[in-house]
């Protein structure tokens, strides 16, 4: 698996170094299975049909990156960044994680031993309906309708059902939720995610019948943050302490907001002590 991550980086790099267009938005995905990236075949068709219905694309080019056919898909997001920060009790604006990088994650998980992927700050559900077609239970919890609109027509348009709904994460009823093997991922670096990820699992941690089986997927940051003498757990330190998490795992995945940056995005595996 590690090597299918360094390879989601570097097809990144490649891209900002050849890249001539200037798009808003961009995506990248391989056009077939290879070496580099092992991924079923029927995944990869997934993958390239959320993203030709998705209406934040409006163009497709073809190129070679990394020895590989890929796909760039071009957009805008500006739309939908100003609808997810209308709502007061918005945490973080929307910016979609890399599709690659959402199956990536979606195939840690399911690697890790989880069974259920629950996404907070869902944005366009890429994150569930990658947990979806890998065979993963999923639900996509998002606050902006419009967003939550977009997701249930993307369903609909795949035909794969991730379960979206439109909820504030903070005070949803996780009773509701089958108790097995969860992982709930959490948007949101923690520069500007803290509160959201603090009472998201405060919610979750109250329930005793899922407390056992859950864990956290945390965005991290290798920002350095303001007065503080020593980065640790990629920004996350604080709240890992207060809430007695142990580091499971992590992994480092291109994403939107650093695409122009040498560095990429820290997502880190969380679980209860």
């Amino acid at each position: 698996m590690e090597t299918f991550f360094d390879n989601i980086c570097k097809l990144k790099h490649e891209f900002v170094k050849s890249y001539k267009g200037n798009s808003h938005t961009t995506e990248i995905l391989p056009n077939s299975p290879s070496n580099s990236f092992i991924v079923e075949k029927n995944h990869l068709v997934l993958l390239h049909k959320f993203l030709e219905n998705n209406p934040i694309y409006s163009n497709q080019i073809s190129e070679r990156l990394c020895d590989v056919n890929c796909t760039i898909f071009e957009g805008d997001l500006n739309n939908y960044w100003i609808d997810s920060i209308k709502h007061d009790t918005s945490y973080a604006p929307f910016y979609p994680t890399w599709m690659l990088s959402a199956y990536a994650l979606a195939r840690e998980a399911q690697n890790l031993g989880f069974e259920q992927i629950i996404d907070i700050g869902s944005g366009d559900g890429r994150i569930a309906y990658c947990g979806k077609i890998l065979g993963m239970d999923t639900i996509s919890i998002e606050l902006d309708e419009n967003l939550v609109a977009m997701q249930k027509e993307l369903s609909l348009k795949t035909g794969v059902l991730f379960n979206p709904n439109c909820s504030d994460a903070t005070i949803y009823d996780f009773q509701k939720i089958p108790s097995k093997a969860t992982v709930f991922v959490i948007g949101g670096v923690p520069e500007i995610g803290e509160m959201l990820a603090d009472s998201v699992i405060t919610n979750v941690l109250q329930n005793d019948a899922i407390l056992g089986n859950s864990a956290f997927a945390l965005t991290g940051s290798y920002a350095k943050r303001r007065f503080s003498k020593v980065q640790s757990n990629f920004g996350w330190d604080e709240l890992i302490k207060k809430f007695q998490l142990r580091v499971i795992s992590t992994i480092s995945l291109p994403t939107y907001w650093t695409m122009d940056q040498k560095f990429e995005t820290p997502y880190i595996f969380t679980k209860k002590e």
